[in-house]
This record gives C-alpha cells, structure tokens and sequence, in this order.
C-alpha cells in the first residue's frame, strides 16, 4: 500500500465560512473523481480553521436550536449557514479550532462509527497534553469532560458528511473560544441542564497558543491516520 499523504491548510479569519465551506467541498469532489477514475494516489487534506463568529445547522438540526431571529442576527457580526454535515447546531470563531479532515478512508476502512470515534480519541489525546481529561458520553457524539459527574462540559464538537468514503467537515475544539457566542444556541440541541459547553483555556485558568495546539493536533491526527504531511 503506498504511503498515505497529507496537505495541510492553516486558514484564518480572513476568509469566510462560505469560503471555507466551498474549498472543503472541492476537494472532497475532486477526491471523489479520481476514484471514479480509479486513481488512489491523490494526496488528501487537513484544513486547520480559526473562523469569523458563525452558527452552523447540521442536516438533523432545528431551527427553533437558534434563539436569535434573523433581525437579531442581521445586526450582529455573526453569520449562519445550513450546512450538510451531521448534527444539530454549533458555534464557530476566534479562539477555537476547527479542523476539516478530507480524508479517502478508503485507506483505512470503511467505517463511519470507527472514524468518529478515532476523531474523538485524537482530541482526548491533544487535551491530555494539558493535563485535560477528556472522555465520551455514548448517546452523545465529541469530546466531554466529568461524564461521570452533574456538570458534564463539551470541549469538542464532531459533525462529518461523507460521500463514497470521503470525509469533509471535522470537528471544532474550543481553545480560547468566548463561551458566550453559545448563548445564543441550544449546542449541540442537548438541551439538558447539567450539560454545558467549555474550553482549554477555562480548565487550566490561562489563555492557551492556538499554533502550539494546532501542532499538537497534527502530531496526534497522524499517529491516528498514519501518514506524512507533504
């Protein structure tokens, strides 16, 4: 089997979501092509993403998850998108990381619940760099912090859409995330009390480098997809 490579893209805030949206979409359908065509060998793509405040609505999302009107959000510096990825709704912008892994599993396996939950394990192993445990709750898909405990935290939403066995979109991790953009929403749709939303930086009590966690997140996404950046 030959060696698995990856592109990496750090995208900042000077493009939009849509913008973001879009090129995942491309290369993901160009990825796509080239099986059709039977070429295995096109590299694939880590997009590591700080964007402009946003709210995302996963296809299985409600609106009435939204607790602002259109009005509201119109006079905001806040965008909103209906997105094609798992899930309901989130929250993404400065101080969090959000990762778009374009992935052909086709040189893994063919597993969505496998994948989900490696990307899970990826962001367990990033946050235990900080001394962060971070765990799963089952009926509730990314990373949580106290499962066993009333005030169980998510630190990490995961939403992916796949097509032939290519992955877009990821999974967000909140590092210096302000935590009151999520005020806004019903995250997630969870809408149990004794579940809330955290970040790194409210754990550990300290502003946290984005660029030290994105590297972090490299070294651990590739001992879970063995492969080499080029």
């Amino acid at each position: 089997m030959h060696q698995v490579e990856f592109i990496c893209h750090e995208i900042g805030q000077s493009h939009t979501y849509q913008e973001v949206w879009d090129f995942q979409s491309h290369l993901q359908k160009r990825i796509v092509e080239d099986k059709r065509n039977g070429i295995i060998t096109r590299p694939n793509y880590l997009l590591l993403c700080e964007h402009p405040p946003v709210y995302t609505l996963g296809k299985s999302g409600k609106m009435e998850h939204l607790k602002l009107s259109q009005d509201e959000i119109d006079n905001t510096n806040i965008s909103f998108h209906k997105i094609n990825r798992g899930g309901d709704i989130t929250f993404h912008g400065p101080g969090q990381l959000t990762v778009y892994p374009i992935i052909n599993l086709d040189h893994y396996y063919n597993d969505l619940h496998r994948y989900v939950r490696e990307i899970e394990q990826v962001v367990i192993n990033v946050l235990s760099h900080y001394n962060i445990s971070g765990n799963r709750i089952k009926e509730f898909t990314g990373v949580w912090l106290d499962v066993n405990k009333p005030n169980k935290r998510k630190i990490c939403a995961i939403g992916i859409h796949m097509s032939r066995w290519v992955s877009m979109h990821g999974f967000a991790l909140n590092v210096n995330t302000e935590l009151n953009y999520f005020d806004n929403i019903i995250p997630c749709g969870i809408v149990d009390p004794d579940k809330s939303v955290t970040s790194i930086s409210q754990e550990i009590g300290t502003s946290v480098d984005l660029e030290e966690v994105r590297n972090i997140v490299k070294i651990e996404f590739i001992k879970m997809f063995p492969g080499v950046f080029i």
